[in-house]
């Protein structure tokens, strides 16, 4: 069986608090960062941005977002499925909400257990990468 790649950004956004941002599609159980698919011909950042704005009408410059890294992991929500994720981090500068294909946000204390349902790529290799920096 031939399997795909879906190349993403995304963005591990914090609040005051140091709490990080998560995401839950429409009829999907796992949580990720909040971000999407590029489009053809968009690059990481652009993708990111466009992103953002559609689904927590949150508008960032591009200096705000500092990158953490290029991860792959198996996609949360696909089958046969990897993901190759460009990742940044950014202060939030104000409250968000869910829009577009979003269904729900959650804020994730990274101190305290992890819940069972964070997509792969979060649980595998970002939240160990913000691990390192800290």
């Amino acid at each position: 069986m031939k399997t795909t790649t879906l190349y993403i950004s995304a963005a591990c956004l914090f609040d005051e608090r140091g709490r990080l941002l998560l995401v839950r599609k429409r009829n999907t159980r796992f949580f990720m960062l909040p971000g999407g698919k590029h489009e053809p011909g968009e690059d990481a950042l652009t993708a990111l941005r466009r992103e953002l704005l559609e689904e927590l009408e949150l508008q960032l410059d591009a200096a705000a977002l500092q990158p953490l890294g290029q991860f792959n992991a198996p996609a949360a929500n696909e089958a046969d499925t990897w993901v190759q994720a460009d990742i940044y981090r950014a202060v939030l500068p104000h409250e968000v909400q869910a829009a577009a294909e979003l269904e729900e946000l959650r804020w994730l204390d990274t101190t305290l257990p992890l819940p069972d349902d964070l997509a792969p790529l979060l649980r595998q290799q970002v939240l160990p990468a913000l691990q390192r920096l800290s």
